[in-house]
């Protein structure tokens, strides 16, 4: 049924880069956040800048994380420790949590300004989904995915949603730790060997395949096909719709 192995009774999708044609406008935010202060950065101890590059960069240390283990992960890959500071800290700050409201701020200021696409033959497989019977969820390690899903108008498509929100509130780990995964099919009333699990990050295909669920999607977005079966993959498309096509 939909390209899934008999006995899969749920669908848990990741939101950036599966659903919503927002994981480019995360690549800009990061890369804006990031660059400004590694200038700053530079100046301060005189080290050579060295920008974010928004497709390697992003696909290694923050796709798929939650906004503060993304910095973090850039962060230390750079060799750069910053205080951790606090939730409230201004975007200007020079802490893990400032410059993680310095991207979360950029993200909104480009949603606001341009508003929020959608993948069509993702909506068109959700609600394919939907008409099959399958139980249906959101997994998203953003905080924003309430608005997003909103904006987008899909929210109205699934049964449950776990975003950033609910893993801090639950204290989840986030991808590729499979807690959020297992959070969304355990919310659906699953087993996890009976949802599958659409994902476009190399992170997000590790926490399926962690997880032990029973097939694993992934969704390329970004010409890294082999590194998502490497990760966990079972299955890699392009789009979701092909796995609407009669096989």
């Amino acid at each position: 049924m939909l390209g899934l192995p008999d006995g899969v009774r749920g669908c848990l999708f990741d939101m950036d880069g599966v659903l919503t044609r927002t994981a480019t406008v995360h690549a800009a935010a990061w890369k804006s956040a990031f660059d400004d202060f590694l200038r700053r950065w530079a100046d301060r101890t005189g080290d050579p800048f060295v920008p974010f590059d928004a497709a390697a960069d992003y696909d290694r240390y923050v796709d798929g994380k939650e906004r503060l283990d993304g910095t973090r992960s850039f962060l230390a890959a750079r060799g750069i420790t910053l205080p951790e500071g606090s939730p409230d800290d201004p975007p200007d700050a020079l802490t893990v949590h400032g410059l993680s409201n310095r991207k979360n701020a950029l993200v909104q200021a480009i949603m606001d300004r341009e508003g929020v696409e959608v993948f069509p033959g993702s909506v068109a497989y959700v609600r394919a989904a939907r008409d099959a019977g399958l139980r249906r969820a959101v997994v998203s390690s953003s905080a924003n995915a309430a608005k997003v899903l909103s904006a987008a108008g899909i929210a109205d498509l699934f049964e449950a949603r776990i975003d950033g929100v609910v893993a801090r509130r639950r204290h989840l780990a986030g991808k590729p730790a499979p807690d959020m995964y297992l959070a969304g099919a355990e919310t659906l009333g699953l087993k996890p060997s009976e949802a599958a699990v659409f994902e476009d990050a190399l992170a997000g295909v590790a926490a399926g395949r962690a997880g032990k669920f029973a097939f694993v999607v992934g969704v390329d977005r970004a010409g890294q096909a082999e590194a998502l079966r490497e990760h966990g993959a079972d299955i890699v498309v392009e789009d979701l719709a092909e796995l609407l096509e009669p096989r």
